[in-house]
């Protein structure tokens, strides 16, 4: 029996992951669960699973959080810091880090501190900070297993290799529900036709990204700290079927491929049990129903989003923690019809040119570029939607 703590517990991957803790009562127990604002969910997930502790970040809802529980005996709290004392909760074993955008950075080295094993599901945490991050982990030995289902097939095909048998990674892009535009089509797309992703039923921000090819520049980031690679090791290519999760190709020339349906779960399922293999019921992958499985070079002329990761991380210091911050405003303001599809790359690239670039920072450089990044994003938002 493996004690969960699950940090975002009402977002997509949380209650995925809640879903696959269903399914195998007899493997894990859940100890604690965390929501920002969803107070509804929140309250039905912990009267299922009644873990040690729940927290809402929001604090203006802990009120009704604590007089829906007051029957129970979970310890209730609220805010920021409470995140922290829940991924570092004593009872646990594995901390699942599903909390979305740069709020998941505290949390996790909170984690990492307490040398809880972490399933990354939040990927921002190595964007904004991986050297520290990293860093962090193998200084108090924590393993870190990435719950991304691009990154978990990279770590699958990884067991029992070296990292420095690494001669390439390619991490496969769907394409999004714009694959072959050109920037014309692109210049009128709304929300709603971004919203519509092909193959995956995520979170709307990450939706967004997909469309924009920014999630794979994220995962460019990411997996450049994960497997401790070059950046010229790295490389994005479009898989539309989103069958083959991703790649690894060896010193001596081979190939491995880690190949699946497209569903959340086997991700998460493998991340909590790891290093064990436990049997799912979940659905198969037939050859026979994808007699082809086709390949493109990712355009990074028309999807601007994912050059300016690539340029983010080669520059490296707190310019991936730009890009980060910079991208969660424009998609908000997207999400809010303030901002065009392709003025969310102008914006994010004005950040990049203008913000202070620092090249060895440290916990609070990052903490204050994030903060610095958003108000100054917000503004050029503001600026584009009034020119309107």
């Amino acid at each position: 029996m493996k004690n969960i703590a699950i940090l975002g517990s009402t977002g997509s991957i949380g209650t995925q992951a809640l879903d696959v803790i269903r399914a195998n009562p007899g493997l894990y127990k859940v100890v604690v669960l965390t929501a920002h604002a969803n107070t509804a969910l929140l309250i039905e997930q912990t009267l299922e699973f009644l873990p040690e502790m729940v927290v809402i970040s929001d604090e203006s809802k802990y009120n009704v959080l604590k007089s829906a529980l007051s029957s129970t005996t979970v310890k209730v709290l609220a805010g920021e810091a409470a995140l922290c004392e829940a991924a570092a909760l004593s009872s646990s074993d594995i901390v699942l880090t599903a909390l979305m955008g740069a709020v998941g950075l505290r949390p996790t080295i909170a984690a990492i501190e307490a040398k809880k094993t972490i399933a990354l599901a939040n990927k921002e945490t190595l964007v904004v900070a991986g050297e520290l991050v990293t860093r962090l982990a193998a200084e108090h030995g924590v393993k870190i297993i990435p719950v991304d289902s691009e990154h978990s097939a990279i770590y699958q095909c990884l067991v029992g290799e070296g990292l420095d048998t690494i001669e390439k990674i390619y991490i496969t892009a769907s394409g999004g529900p714009f694959r072959g535009k050109d920037r014309t089509f692109l210049a009128d797309v709304t929300k709603e036709q971004a919203l519509k992703h092909p193959n995956w039923v995520m979170g709307a921000k990450i939706t967004i990204d997909s469309a924009s090819l920014m999630n794979k520049g994220l995962e460019v980031i990411e997996a450049r700290w994960l497997f401790n690679l070059e950046v010229s090791q790295i490389d994005v290519i479009v898989h539309p079927q989103s069958i083959i999760h991703s790649l690894v190709q060896f010193n001596d020339g081979s190939i491995k491929a880690q190949l699946g349906l497209p569903d959340m779960k086997l991700p998460i399922h493998y991340a909590m049990a790891f290093p064990e293999r436990i049997e799912s019921k979940f659905p198969r992958f037939n050859f026979l129903d994808y007699p082809e499985l086709t390949f493109y070079k990712a355009d990074m002329d028309t999807f601007r989003n994912l050059g300016l990761a690539y340029s983010a991380l080669e520059r490296g210091g707190n310019m991936p923690c730009i890009i980060n911050a910079a991208n969660e405003i424009v998609v908000d303001a997207f999400l809010h019809d303030q901002i065009s599809f392709l003025g969310m790359s102008d914006v994010i690239e004005q950040c990049m040119s203008d913000l202070p670039f620092i090249q060895e920072p440290s916990l609070n450089n990052y903490l204050e570029t994030d903060q610095l990044t958003r108000i100054f994003a917000l503004q050029l938002v503001t600026k584009k939607h009034l020119a309107i």
